[in-house]
């Protein structure tokens, strides 16, 4: 039991990390109609932007305390991610209101493509390490419950605890301020939002904004794990199972999605992988998602649409 309990906390906290992704797709879809496919570039594009000014920083201004340091190159990373935001929308979205999605869907690939030889250009192709003092060394727990406790990554809780802190503040923020009930209502309807002067350029600019911080939030966590490289962008590609699984437009459901793609994929690798040789957790998440397409398209919180002929 202790070791099964180790492996569900694992899979719970992993499960965060992909909710945290999964929301940024989420965010974007609902204010504007688009499966942004460029959510894993603008990650991988954050995580370059803070590891690059965290080192650059100290020698401009002669500052060598870390904690300001990272204060503020996370602070210019977020200025830098509102004015790409501003970019994408004045220079391609603008240009393609009320398009086919298919349209909309090829420019984000574009976007995707521009902002991965963007990064490079502008910060370098090496690998990079993001040092937010996360501690790295396991921790025991339960140790009265359990023989010998549960061993637990502190790493892991710390990310997972600001994971679930920004999905807290991102649920409260569409649900009390009024810029989060216009957001809501432009997902609704475009039409019938711009009717009563919510201005969509504006929503559209706000909503690809917030998708870039917690692009950010999710590339500096990341970063802190595995190193700032240009697989981190394929990182991103376990939120698609995870916003299929949960709805394309339900914060709640990228939520519970990413935390049931988390423990699945871990329960699934150790329980079952050494009956079919392993490599269960790659491909978990993207099975799990085309047998939900199958039965329930819309996934567990999406709203089912019925076109009448």
């Amino acid at each position: 039991m202790g070791f099964f309990l180790e492996t569900l906390f694992g899979g719970l906290m992993a499960g965060m990390l992909y909710a945290l992704v999964a929301i940024g797709f989420v965010l974007i879809f609902k204010a504007s109609g688009v499966f942004n496919f460029s959510q894993g570039a603008m990650v991988l594009f954050a995580a370059l932007a803070m590891a690059r000014f965290s080192e650059w920083i100290p020698g401009w201004l002669g500052i060598n305390n870390m904690l300001l340091t990272n204060v503020l190159a996370f602070m210019v990373a977020v200025v830098l991610m509102i004015g790409v935001a501003w970019l994408i929308e004045r220079l391609a979205l603008r240009k393609l209101v009320n398009q086919d999605g298919i349209t909309l869907l090829m420019a984000t690939l574009g976007i995707s493509y521009f902002m991965d030889g963007a990064g490079q250009l502008m910060f370098g192709s090496a690998t990079y390490k993001i040092d937010i003092g996360m501690p790295k060394d396991p921790m025991i727990v339960l140790e009265k419950l359990f023989e010998g406790g549960l061993l637990l990554s502190k790493e892991d809780l710390y990310a997972a605890t600001i994971a679930a802190a920004l999905v807290t503040m991102l649920s409260l923020f569409f649900q009390k301020t009024a810029t989060g009930r216009a957001l809501r209502a432009v997902a609704d309807d475009h039409q019938a939002a711009q009717s009563i002067g919510i201005p969509l350029s504006r929503i559209w600019v706000i909503v690809w904004a917030l998708g870039g911080v917690v692009a950010l939030f999710a590339g500096v966590i990341w970063g802190s794990k595995l190193g700032v490289q240009f697989s981190i962008s394929l990182v991103a590609l376990k939120a698609f199972p995870v916003v299929i699984l949960g709805g394309l437009t339900s914060i709640p459901g990228a939520i519970l999605g990413g935390l049931i793609i988390g423990v699945g994929e871990k329960l699934s690798e150790i329980y079952l992988g050494p009956m079919v040789g392993g490599g269960i957790e790659n491909w978990f998440a993207y099975v799990l998602a085309l047998a939900f397409l199958l039965v329930r398209p819309q996934g567990l919180f999406g709203d089912k649409i019925i076109d009448r002929v």
